[in-house]
């Protein structure tokens, strides 16, 4: 087993979406999409060893579940958390909007697909295995990693 499979995986209910982005830039494979049913979120955590956080209190009833009382997003990320032990993984970040894994992406293939600027001033760069997304440490990796330290995740 390796290190990415010991980890924690999850999925998250409706309510959850912006929790669901930032466990993927914690490094954590989190299942989000907006209108799924319950059931489908039961039946997918069963069969991918999944937990279940939900803002839904009969959702919270099933076993791995973490019920997240908050509305207020740095308290929803503390709570899972301080629940799973998590803390940041710099090689097991994941796509943002979709939850793919990130493939590092050679500096000459990044021209013409992300802003000059970034160009310039990066030496790295990821795609998206599964939307093509590209990332790159900008100005807002700053915002990422005080609001990761805020909450002793690094």
């Amino acid at each position: 087993m390796t290190e990415a499979d010991a980890r924690p995986r999850f999925v998250a209910d409706g309510m959850l979406g912006s929790l669901a982005r930032w466990l993927r830039m914690l490094g954590y494979d989190t299942a989000y999409e907006k209108d799924m049913r319950d059931e489908t979120i039961i039946s997918m955590a069963a069969s991918e060893n999944r937990h279940i956080i939900t803002r839904d209190r009969e959702l919270a009833k099933q076993p791995g579940s973490l019920m997240v009382e908050s509305d207020d997003l740095e308290a929803q990320i503390k709570c899972v958390a301080e629940r799973f032990q998590l803390t940041f993984d710099e090689k097991a970040i994941r796509c943002s909007a979709c939850n793919g894994p990130l493939a590092d992406l050679p500096k000459e293939e990044a021209a013409g697909v992300v802003p000059e600027g970034a160009l310039e001033s990066n030496e790295a760069f990821w795609r998206c295995s599964s939307c093509g997304k590209v990332y790159w440490k900008g100005s807002h990796w700053h915002g990422i990693m005080d609001r990761f330290r805020r909450l002793n995740l690094v």
